[in-house]
């Protein structure tokens, strides 16, 4: 026994048997109030025989046939592990067709030639001991057939009948269980193990089901090939019939294990120990069921309890004790055990009978603080008996706790199920029974909860760029939180490239390896919240890889590759480029896309090009980079396919022609030696078709042609091996000349001033030498019949494509006289002149007058000077002068009109109002109408002796004063306006913007006397005075 313990220690390391403490111990705990007794301790050693000596014959065996080796293991404590190997320590292979059983043997369904062998050896693994114990080698002959009839016949004479059957299938029989029916009983919450082996040829099939049910779900297993049937905690539910049935191509064989599962006691109700008060009455349940039903009995202090001091308080039925009006010596302790045939269940319980006055054991002014919104428990650990009441106060003078908003516990913590921040306060427990009252305080503190007000968000960052998470909290602020940051549930990469700032993570220089979930965990002492981010890192796909060509053909094979990692952003397309290494090598050209769900293309070849393909990976982020290069491929040699295109003729000079084509590339011509057959004949004359055979060029020049007839031309290729398909004929022409002959009956006819519209007639078409382009009209201003004076002549041309016979000449002057001629156009230039026509435009309107001055102001008179128009359009027939007076409010006064003769050039106006401004607007005419007009403003003097007089008030004081009156005056309207204007007050601007529109559209005003004053920013033409 170990010093002040219950622990016995049997030490067997320096000397002693084990098997001499072989036996059932039991221990056994005792003191004044009674005594408490162990389940039985059952001690065994454990054992590792050695296998038993026996003599084993070899197995001869003919093939097809089953056979099961005998293990035969020794008994051990525990059972040993079975295992079957051979010489070379290798575990010999199993299958449907060879497998160990449950009992150890090796069972063969049926025996084949390779199932020769002179090394089956069972090992026997005893754990416990550490030992493994190995039976002697089993040999194994399989004679096949064959070799079985060869033996016969080396021992019969010719005239013997011989010769053994060969291997015949068989239907199934079963090797293990034998019979039809078998039992098993098994414990409850132990493990079924049902197993079936059969013989047979072919190798049969093994299935399992339960007679009037199914097999539990979840808990079914299948081991050893579907052989052994395996039921984990099993329960009564599972007792029934299990059939197995075994079956091939021949037949089916079954058999039935009538399983029943038998329990041993487990417990319903153990006996808890029990704390009473003198006189108080109580119960001690003992309930336990098993299969068979298992017996209670009672014990008192390790002594069956029919035999134990009697005890007035206490009576037994059955698996109940009743106490009634217990006193102090009622104490004891109880023990009860349930048993059957397959165990035992024991429990104590402690009968306590105490007078004690309430004692609250949680420690004063205990603080407690939690979160709002979330469970506050308040303790009230007390003890006591009888058993004390706990009642609950909030505040001093509270008044005790109830309601549906507290839960009171059987322990003494009051619960708050949702504590808010007026729950906090000082809590006051009161435990109390007959014996006397005892209380105690706690404090609650009610915290703000801890919030992430901005979370992480899904981010997708292309690879080096930099990404940032944000992480922004609000708090309680008598807590101090900490943030920390995981990354896929770990901790974040010892890395300076990961910035941890104060509401933030921020990743410079982003990899592959920083994709994952990254999260924001805020801790406090309180509560602790967390959110998450998914980081998505995307780039252009990897190359792909593994590039094959198979399939070869003389047009055409297939390719496939492996594609390389998308990095999180799929691959919309595979681009196939080929390098012709016989023509252009080191030129990639593109061949063809497929989608990206496509790892295989056909692709079409053409002959004589030495191939090497490559695969380009496109997702949305971009390329990726060229895979490497495949194998080549070089396809035979063939005749061209195709013929130049863009075949041409063309001449460039009148005398030949010139033929042109687009060469065939390197990989269209097939095959080597590659050149090109050029032919010609005029076209709709009956001649052969001359042809040239050229080298790889492009061009090819007739010369001796008339010129500009049509020629049929056609370009074939065509290389060592042959010619390419016949060519399409095209049409072209030889050199142009200029053309001979100009148009003729030139007519024009003039619509207006400045609009005229000419006529030709068309040339013959032989006459123009060449392809006809169009007609060009040469015309330019001769002179202004206005003025008789010449200026430079510049001649305008106008070009009308085509075969047009006429066209519109804009943009004359008026009064003018033109001359035009007309030539027609081909490719190769113009041709003559038709002879100069001669065509007037008639008169328009005048430009405006080149200027209009006003001068010499008086009282009541101006005078104005004017130049005629720059472009007068014809003969001038008279100036219109219109003018009209201004008031100081820019309203316009009646307007007066005057004609003046074409000769004047200046005009004294007279009778004016003093001290006015006037308006004037000015314009020349012909006899077609008025030209655009100019306008001009001026003012007439003051009187002298009134303006003398207004200086003589000017210096007067009672004057000065009285303008210094006026001022304030004004300054003072002038800021009620100002505060009006600023409540939504308007002016009336549109007016004054329309003061000086065109008199023409101006209403009329009479005339109100108010003529003579002058903004300050108007312009003055006239001179100072």
């Amino acid at each position: 026994m170990k010093p002040n313990s219950g622990t016995l220690v049997i030490n067997i390391m320096n000397g002693g048997k084990a098997e001499a403490y072989e036996g059932v111990y039991q221990c056994t705990a005792r003191n004044e109030r009674g005594a408490a007794i162990s389940n039985n301790i059952v001690i065994r050693p454990s054992r590792s025989p050695l296998w038993t000596k026996e003599k084993l014959e070899p197995n001869q065996v003919r093939e097809g046939d089953s056979l099961v080796l005998h293990c035969r293991p020794p008994v051990g404590l525990p059972p040993p592990i079975i295992f079957w190997m051979d010489n070379a320590f290798q575990r010999l292979p199993q299958s449907e067709r060879v497998s160990q059983g449950l009992n150890g043997d090796l069972y063969f369904s049926n025996v084949q030639p390779e199932d020769t062998r002179e090394d089956y050896i069972c090992y026997a693994r005893f754990n416990h001991t550490q030992t493994i114990q190995q039976k002697q080698p089993i040999s194994v002959k399989v004679f096949s057939m064959d070799s079985l009839n060869d033996t016969i016949a080396a021992n019969l004479s010719d005239t013997d009948i011989y010769g053994a059957k060969p291997v015949t299938e068989r239907q199934p029989i079963l090797l293990t269980p034998t019979g039809s029916t078998s039992t098993k009983v098994e414990l409850r919450g132990n493990v079924l193990l049902l197993e079936c082996i059969a013989a047979g040829l072919p190798t049969p099939v093994i299935r399992w089901i339960k007679e009037g049910g199914e097999l539990p779900v979840n808990r079914t297993f299948f081991e050893n090939f579907k052989k052994t049937l395996k039921i984990i905690d099993v329960s009564e539910a599972d007792s029934g019939n299990y059939k197995c049935i075994a079956r091939n191509m021949l037949g089916s064989v079954h058999h039935v294990i009538s399983v029943t599962v038998k329990a041993a006691p487990y417990w319903i109700t153990a006996p808890r120990n029990l704390v009473l008060s003198p006189g108080e009455d109580g119960t001690l349940i003992c309930r336990a069921n098993g299969n068979p039903k298992p017996n209670i009995s009672w014990f008192a202090n390790g002594v069956p309890i029919a035999i134990a001091p009697e005890d007035p308080s206490r009576k037994v039925d059955g698996d109940t004790i009743i106490f009634s009006h217990v006193q102090e010596r009622s104490s004891a302790v109880y023990q009860c055990n349930a048993s059957n045939e397959y165990g035992y269940l024991l429990a104590n319980a402690f009968v306590n009978v105490l007078a004690e006055p309430p004692r609250v054991l949680t420690p004063a002014n205990k603080l407690y603080q939690v979160i709002a919104d979330s469970p506050a428990l308040l303790d009230c650990a007390y003890f006591g008996s009888p058993k004390p009441e706990i009642e609950w106060f909030k505040g001093v003078k509270g008044s005790i706790l109830r309601g549906n908003e507290y839960v009171f516990h059987d322990n003494g913590t009051l619960e708050i199920p949702v504590a808010q921040k007026d729950s906090t306060g000082t809590y006051t427990c009161v435990a109390r029974n007959e014996l006397g009252k005892v209380q105690n305080e706690v404090r609650l503190e009610v915290k703000d909860p801890t919030m992430i007000i901005k979370q992480p968000e899904y981010k997708v960052i292309q690879r080096y760029g930099q990404v940032s998470f944000e992480c922004i909290i609000k708090h309680d602020s008598t807590l101090l939180p900490t943030v920390i940051w995981l990354k896929d549930n770990d901790e974040l990469p010892d890395d300076e490239r990961f910035l941890v700032g104060k509401d933030n993570l921020t990743i410079m220089n982003v990899t592959d390896k920083d994709d994952g979930t990254y999260t924001c965990i805020v801790n406090t002492t309180l509560d602790s919240v967390s959110a998450s981010a998914v980081l998505t890192v995307v780039a252009r796909p990897n190359p792909p890889f593994d590039l094959e060509l198979t399939g070869q053909l003389e047009r055409s094979v297939e390719l496939s590759w492996i594609p390389g990692d998308e990095n999180n952003s799929p691959i919309k397309n595979f681009v196939i480029e080929y390098e012709d290494g016989l023509h252009e090598p080191g030129v990639w050209h593109y061949q063809t896309e497929v989608p990206g769900t496509q790892t295989t293309v056909q692709l079409k070849l053409s002959p004589y090009v030495n191939y090497s393909f490559r695969v380009i990976a496109v997702n949305e982020i971009g390329r990726s980079q060229p895979s490497e290069p495949s194998e080549q491929y070089l396809t035979k040699s063939a005749n061209p396919d195709e013929n130049p295109s863009n075949v041409q003729g063309i001449g460039s000079e009148p005398d030949n022609l010139v033929i042109t084509w687009e060469s065939l590339k390197g990989f269209q011509s097939n095959g080597p030696g590659l050149q090109y057959k050029v032919s010609w004949r005029q076209k709709d004359v009956d001649d052969e078709w001359t042809s040239v055979i050229v080298a790889n060029v492009s061009k090819y020049i007739v010369s001796g042609t008339p010129t500009f007839v049509p020629y049929e031309i056609k370009v074939q290729a065509l290389n060592d091996l042959g010619y390419a398909p016949e060519p399409s004929e095209v049409i072209g022409h030889s050199g142009e000349d200029l053309p001979m002959v100009a148009p003729g009956n030139v007519q024009v006819h003039v619509i207006n001033s400045t609009l005229a519209k000419v006529h030709w007639d068309p040339v013959p078409l032989k006459t123009v030498r060449g392809h006809l382009q169009g007609y060009k009209v040469y015309y330019w201003k001769v002179q202004s019949l206005s003025r008789r004076s010449r200026r430079h002549v510049e001649k305008k041309i106008l070009t009308f494509r085509g075969n047009k016979t006429f066209g519109m000449l804009p943009g004359l002057e008026p009064y003018s006289s033109y001359k035009l001629n007309v030539r027609v156009v081909n490719g190769k230039g113009e041709g003559p002149a038709s002879p100069d026509k001669v065509f007037k435009t008639p008169e328009g309107v005048p430009s405006s007058p080149s200027f209009l001055k006003i001068t010499n102001p008086t009282l009541d008179s101006l005078t104005l000077e004017w130049g005629s128009p720059t472009h007068p359009n014809g003969v001038l027939t008279s100036y219109i002068l219109k003018f009209q007076p201004i008031n100081n409010t820019h309203e316009l006064g009646p307007l007066v009109e005057i004609r003046i003769p074409a000769n004047e050039s200046s005009l004294i106006l007279k009778n004016l109002n003093y001290s006015t401004r006037y308006k004037f607007y000015f314009n020349a005419q012909t006899s077609v109408g008025s030209g655009s007009q100019i306008t001009e403003e001026a003012v007439t003097i003051m009187d002298e002796a009134m303006a003398s007089r207004q200086i003589d008030i000017a210096t007067q004081g009672w004057f000065i004063g009285l303008m210094c009156a006026v001022a304030l005056l004004i300054l003072i309207l002038l800021i009620v306006c100002f505060i009006r204007r600023n409540k939504g007050g308007k002016y009336p601007v549109k007016e004054k913007e329309d003061a000086h529109a065109d008199p023409e559209i101006q209403p009329m005003k009479e005339d109100d006397g108010t003529f003579g004053e002058y903004r300050l920013f108007s312009f003055v033409s006239s001179a100072p005075f």
